[in-house]
């Protein structure tokens, strides 16, 4: 019997209105420049004047501190993994002694086979199903692949790896605005 995800963390729950609010707020925990404390005012004072904006017409319950401190975690240690990715890619670029045009290609594959191992090792937690898995495994495959390839693919590859970035995201349960902040870190967007 496959297991389900479970349930949706209250910043998931909220609605697309909300997307630039917890956005704002993850490029916030990102910055470090301000108290999570601080940040999360912010975000519930937001949030609360969305909700009267709408007059009513849209209802939904304002994240605890607590869940937005489990987001702020997860956040943090994606964002960590990510860049441990990029950082161990540009190594292995340079050890491979890559010509400068080829190395978005190395590291975009060498970063698309950790974040596949690295989400199917949390599978256990996040309950991957069978075709996430098989989107994964493809994934893997293509950046194998991409290895090889010369200069005129590179937007392919790129293309592909946030594609790959977008899959991974999904899995973990990152909103758009997230995901396109981790690729433009990646230096993907």
């Amino acid at each position: 019997m496959a297991r389900g995800r479970g349930r949706l963390s209250g910043i998931e729950q909220l609605p697309p209105e909300a997307d630039q609010i917890v956005a704002d707020a993850a490029q916030a925990l990102q910055d470090r420049e301000r108290t999570q404390i601080d940040i999360y005012e912010e975000f519930f004072n937001a949030l609360n004047k969305l909700k009267r904006d709408h007059r009513g017409e849209l209802e939904f319950a304002v994240p605890s501190f607590s869940a937005f401190n489990r987001y702020s975690i997860r956040l943090s240690a994606m964002t960590r993994r990510l860049e441990e990715t990029r950082e161990i890619a540009s190594a292995i670029a340079g050890r491979f002694d890559a010509q400068a045009s080829d190395d978005l290609t190395l590291i975009a594959s060498e970063a698309i086979k950790t974040l596949v191992y690295e989400t199917l090792m949390d599978s256990g937690r996040s309950g991957a199903s069978p075709k996430e898995a098989q989107q994964l495994a493809s994934a893997l495959y293509r950046a194998t692949q991409a290895q090889g390839v010369s200069t005129n693919r590179r937007l392919k590859v790129e293309k592909e790896f946030a594609q790959a970035v977008d899959t991974v995201g999904k899995v973990a349960g990152l909103s758009k605005e997230t995901m396109d902040e981790i690729n433009r870190r990646l230096g993907i967007l």
